[in-house]
Parts: structure tokens; sequence; C-alpha cells
């Protein structure tokens, strides 16, 4: 019989597992230090894949915590007509947390707050819990409040996803993008009101006679509203929040609602199941650690900022792949494709990774230069929109809104010396800077990949 966690004290190595539906991962931990954290998608070259590669189960470890409950997930599948999920990797580990704990120890545990935090977590759903709120006490995570299925903002934005003709569980930022080409039309309260199985998803007769911009802005606005409540409600218990959950993932409502009802925001970098690995080890020992997004593979290659650069001013988009890889969901400049933001190359990036048209790409900023380029919240981890001040279309969307990426001098990636050498022979202290990867596919994770891409896509990668 596997068993729940019992705290440890001694500084065991953990191993956390995220594994089984999407998003698979694993990461190892020693007290109060992330030795690695990994994405098995990154190895298979499978998107989003849900099994990890063998060689990532065989690190060596004192204990291995598996990240959700699957029998009591089975037991909701079942009841709701579903398949049920294999319990093997759950079985082989030595410990098990709950779906929602893990996210919200991902978050309170890589933060930089005490005790005086709230945890939040929205998502589509882990064993029952679709939303819920946490306090920390003596060290320990406490739910004070959740939500079940199948009252779940998360479901209903990626069945709202599947309905505009995209991938559910994935192409859920894609639906956040479409939202500012579309006008707020489309009456969805009702959603929200019956809370119907959106694992069925929408039909096409569902709010036929719109376009799919109007329904994207339609759920987007909708979802906010939901989205806000929670927000609120958590504000009840702390004046510090821990967001985590694939829904945290939404910068739009980031931008619009967190920062109203909070003093300070701690946004987990890997917010969604894929960050529920390091969740799962970090609930097992209880001991905060110093984060940092490059856990992953490290490519030991040098790079020169000025051969990048002198590329970059030829009009010309590279890529760049140097250090540890970033665990998250966004390049941070170890794995990056990086372009002049003088020029509007948007279409000639979305061409090179065989995106939409529309989709817009974030810039890159030495942080000191900020605010005299954008107004509004921004971070490191390129979780907010800012509305820009400036006229570079290549780093705007068409609401005139930016992802952008503070670069601070502490920053650890190539990117840093990068940006300064571009700001010195140029003026301007921002790069285009998005995923070295195209559509569909993972991004880049060793050397060998990297060298893969240049030759297949014809792009030079430093």
């Amino acid at each position: 019989m596997l068993r729940y966690y019992v705290r440890s004290y001694t500084p065991l190595v953990v191993k956390g597992i995220s594994e089984g539906f999407h998003d698979a991962s694993v990461a190892l931990v020693e007290g109060d230090k992330i030795l690695w954290a990994k994405h098995a998608e990154r190895f298979s070259r499978k998107k989003n894949d849900r099994i990890n590669p063998l060689h990532l189960r065989n690190a060596d470890a004192d204990v291995s915590v598996f990240y959700e409950n699957v029998p009591l997930k089975n037991e909701r599948r079942i009841a709701n007509s579903q398949v049920p999920v294999s319990t093997k990797i759950f079985e082989q580990c030595d410990y098990h947390t709950y779906h929602h704990e893990s996210h919200a120890a991902g978050a309170y545990y890589t933060s930089p707050f005490t005790e005086d935090a709230v945890c939040l977590v929205i998502d589509a759903i882990g064993e029952w819990t679709t939303s819920s709120i946490w306090i920390v006490e003596n060290r320990k995570l406490k739910k004070v409040f959740e939500k079940i299925y199948p009252k779940s903002i998360g479901l209903f934005y990626s069945a709202i996803t599947k309905r505009i003709g995209l991938k559910p569980n994935e192409d859920e930022y894609i639906t956040m993008g479409m939202a500012a080409y579309g006008e707020v039309c489309v009456d969805m309260q009702y959603c929200f009101n019956d809370w119907a199985n959106w694992h069925k998803g929408f039909t096409l007769e569902d709010f036929k006679g719109h376009r799919p911009e109007d329904i994207a802005a339609s759920a987007q606005a909708h979802a906010e509203l939901e989205i806000e409540k929670l927000v609120g409600l958590a504000a009840n218990w702390g004046k510090n929040l821990c967001y985590a959950g694939g829904v945290a993932l939404n910068c739009v409502a980031n931008s619009k609602i967190l920062h109203n009802y909070f003093k300070n925001v701690w946004i987990y970098p890997n917010p969604g199941d894929a960050g529920s690995s390091l969740g799962a080890a970090l609930a097992y020992t209880g001991k905060k650690v110093k984060y940092s997004p490059f856990l992953g593979t490290d490519i030991q290659h040098q790079v020169n900022p000025r051969e990048v650069v002198d590329w970059i001013l030829k009009k010309k988009v590279c890529g760049v792949a140097n250090g540890k890889a970033e665990f998250g969901p966004r390049a941070l400049g170890n794995r990056s494709l990086l372009g002049d933001v003088r020029f509007d190359i948007k279409r000639t990036v979305n061409r090179i990774k065989r995106r939409q048209n529309f989709r817009p790409f974030a810039p890159a900023i030495l942080s000191e230069y900020a605010n005299e380029y954008f107004e509004g919240p921004m971070n490191e981890y390129m979780q907010y929109v800012a509305q820009a001040k400036h006229d570079y279309k290549a780093v705007t969307h068409v609401d005139n809104s930016a992802r952008v990426q503070l670069v601070t001098p502490e920053n650890p990636s190539v990117l840093r010396p990068i940006l300064e050498e571009y700001y010195e022979r140029t003026g301007v202290p921002m790069l285009l800077n998005t995923s070295l990867n195209i559509k569909g596919q993972p991004i880049v994770d060793n050397w060998q990949h990297a060298m893969d891409f240049q030759k297949m896509y014809g792009v030079k990668v430093f």
C-alpha cells in the first residue's frame, strides 16, 4: 500500500515525479537545494509527453514521491464514465502527495515569503479538486478552501479552446492571444452558473454564428470574473500570494487582477503539471529553496555575444543554446530564438516557428530600462502583460500589450551580455525572445537538438 508522505527532517535526496496524464517531469531535491528538474518531453521529443523516459526515473534518490493520488483520481474518472489511468508508476513510488498540494507546495516553497503567505491553485482538475486555497502553519500547508469537479475554470477554458479549433491542454495560450482580436459579445455566464461537465466540451452548435475571436474574447472575460472571485477570497487569508495551477499561466488575467488584492505576488514559474514534480518533492521535504528556472540539461558551449549581435544586426533571426535548460514553459535566454525589435519581423519568426501569423512575441529587456518602454506589471518570468510606450511592433500584440521579460544583472543566462552588447551598438535595450522550437515540438534540450534545429530550419544557432 503506497503511503501518504510523512515529513522528513533529514537531508535526504528526494525525487518528485509527475507522470500519467500530460506534461510529465522529474525533479531531484536534497535538503534546501534543487539538484535538477527536467521535462520528459525534452528527452522523448514528444510534445507534452505524459510518460517519463526510463532513465529519468532511475536517478539516484532516497525516496520517491508521486505528485497525486491516482486511485482517488480514478474514482472520479470512473464516476464520470472516463477511462481510468494506469497506477503502475504511482505504485512504484514510496510516497504520494495530492495534486493541488503539489501545486501549492511548488508555489510556496520556491517563494520569497515566510509563513505570512496564502497559496491559490486554479487548474482544470486534480483528483476531484479544481481550485483551492492554502495557508502555512508550522511550515506545513493547510487547505482552507476548495472547489470540486465539475466547477472548473480550467476545464471551461480548455473546452473553449477545443471549440474554436485548437488543441486543449496545449493551446490555451493561443486562445488568450486570440481574445485580443475579438469582442466580448457572447454571454457565457450560464457556463459558470450550471458548471456542466466540460470534459464533454462544447458542440459546433454552441455559440453558432460567432467568430472564433469573439468566442475567445468572451471566454477570457468571463474566466477573469471567476478568477477574480477566487483571488478576492484568497486575500482574506494573507497579504502575500503564491499562485500556481495551469490557470496561473493566463498572463492577461494576472495583470488585471492579482496586484489589486495582494501586496506581494509570487507566481510559480512552472505552475502547470510539469512543475508538480518539484512541488511533490518540496511537499515531502517541507523546506524552502532558492529557486532558479535554470535546472535542466547543461550545454557547455561558449557563446560570443558580439557574434550573436553581428548576426541579429543583419536582420537575421538566430538561436541561442547555452547553459542549463529552463524548467518551465518560457524560454528565458538559454534556449531562445532572438531577433531585432527595430524591424517588424513577426511574420518571419512565425514562419520559422510554423505558427499563426497573429501570434505575438515577447520582448526581453534590460530591467533597468523597462519603465521607459513599458507601463504595467512585469517580472523575469513573462507572467504579466504590460502596455508598450514604444512603436516596435515586433514585440507588441494587436492591443499594444507585451509579455515582457525583465533581464536583471543577476540573470545567469547568456541573454544578459547579448542584450548589453545590442544596447551598446543600437541604443535599444531589448530583443525579441521566443522559444527555440517550432509549433508542436518541444524546446531544444541538448546541443545535438540545437544542431538538428539549425540544419532542418536554416536558422543559425549559437
